[in-house]
């Protein structure tokens, strides 16, 4: 059986310029209205980068001056990504969200976070992914 936690499954480099090129909104499940957590310093980098951020973290009201939601389901504007900063144990349910809107055209997993089943999941279902990357490193390296 595969290790979860090895990534056997994401987009190239290539595909990757492709991904940060087309997406507008994301959704970052996990941002922390913290400023000194990972995922509060790329989602604020990804902003000034021109992004359309939406938090989704369930205890707070509005992060980086954007209305936060519980969950992917309660996000009324259209995603294009979504930026996942939670445990592999919870990615399959994240993904599960992701794929019952038809929005969402990419999956994203930051730097070691890896479920290769979920991946596999949203590939199947026509999605795009990218695992164990960052998309603020990812951003500055090919766009920026």
């Amino acid at each position: 059986m595969q290790n979860q936690t090895e990534t056997v499954i994401s987009a190239n480099q290539d595909e990757i310029r492709e991904i940060l090129s087309q997406t507008r909104t994301i959704a970052i499940v996990g941002l922390s209205p913290k400023p000194e957590k990972e995922s509060h310093q790329v989602a604020k980098y990804l902003q000034e980068a021109g992004y359309r951020i939406i938090p989704v973290y369930p205890k707070e009201g509005e992060i980086l001056g954007e209305k936060s939601y519980r969950s992917l389901a309660e996000v009324p504007a259209p995603v294009d990504m979504v930026d996942i900063f939670r445990k592999p144990e919870h990615i399959p349910a994240i993904v599960d969200q992701a794929l019952a809107r038809d929005d969402i055209k990419f999956i994203w997993t930051q730097i070691g976070l890896v479920n290769n089943e979920a991946a596999r999941k949203a590939l199947a279902a026509g999605r795009r992914v990218v695992q164990d990357r960052c998309t603020k490193i990812e951003h500055r390296r090919l766009l920026a």
